[in-house]
């Protein structure tokens, strides 16, 4: 059986806007990918294992600024090691604005990797829990920003995890404001972090609220 002429060429013309549809919605799908920012490392301190990011904040820049000097002293003073890292810390797991969504938890550079993994599973349940994407840089959801962190004190203790033991791990409490205390009223300003020895780093392996 022939088809007509007339619908023959509407067939065609459907078929053209099937096309065409396909066609624009596979390019907004690759533009949207292409609009989402690649992260470039800017700096790193290989012999301790961190990296700068280029997302991060100019506060969290200067304490890595400061961190590198540190840590290329011939002697490493260690006390002011655990302080700039306890608040470098701070200022990227606790400043949830910055985050692109819930998986994108802050301050693992200095976790300890035997404990990462529940680290991270608790930091997504929890205080990550109902972080937006922002991926596309379109979300509207308030989220705190640390402001200011105080290190309250340093002190050394015995400290046990698994198999690994420190008799001088560094136990550092700290407290922080947001850039809107109001917006900000439920959220945690204050813990104590424990770091442990891992070689030449010192690693997060317990914080308490």
């Amino acid at each position: 059986m022939r088809l007509k002429k007339g619908v023959k060429r509407f067939l065609i013309f459907i078929g053209i806007v099937l096309l065409a549809i396909v066609a624009v919605v596979t390019y907004s799908f690759v533009k949207k990918d292409s609009d989402v920012e690649e992260v470039k490392v800017l700096k790193e301190i290989k012999e301790y294992g961190y990296t700068l990011k280029d997302n991060k904040s100019s506060a969290y820049k200067e304490l890595f600024a400061k961190l590198d000097e540190t840590l290329k002293e011939d002697e490493v003073e260690e006390k002011k090691y655990a302080e700039i890292i306890a608040e470098m810390f701070i200022l990227d797991f606790y400043s949830l604005d910055e985050k692109a969504a819930k998986t994108d938890v802050g301050g693992t550079d200095f976790v300890y990797q035997d404990i990462l993994p529940n680290f991270l599973e608790n930091a997504e349940n929890t205080i990550y829990k109902y972080v937006e994407s922002n991926i596309y840089k379109q979300r509207k959801q308030v989220l705190p920003i640390v402001k200011n962190v105080t290190i309250e004190s340093v002190e050394n203790e015995e400290f046990g995890y698994s198999d690994k033991s420190d008799d001088n791990a560094f136990v550092v409490k700290a407290k922080w404001t947001y850039k809107d205390e109001v917006k900000a009223k439920d959220y945690q300003n204050e813990a104590t972090l424990v770091f442990i020895h891992n070689g030449k780093r010192l690693d997060l392996v317990e914080l308490r609220q």
